[in-house]
């Protein structure tokens, strides 16, 4: 029964541990999930540009070497 008492405390400690943690605002959550979706489009577009470029780029010398 020592696995018990041991699992008994763990689950304590992740209870105390639990109460300490600072929760952000529903403004918070809010705020940093815009800046992540307009940062995900701007890479998004960003990335795309590079491809049309890359691939203008290898077009481009498999044209010239063939």
């Amino acid at each position: 029964m020592n696995w018990w008492k041991r699992l008994k405390t763990f689950l304590g400690e992740v209870v105390v541990e639990t109460k300490k943690v600072t929760w952000p605002s529903k403004d918070e959550v809010v705020a940093t999930t815009v800046v992540v979706i307009a940062a995900s489009f701007v890479f998004g577009v960003f990335l795309y540009l590079c491809d049309l470029l890359f691939l203008n780029v290898v077009k481009w010398v498999i044209r010239a070497l063939s």
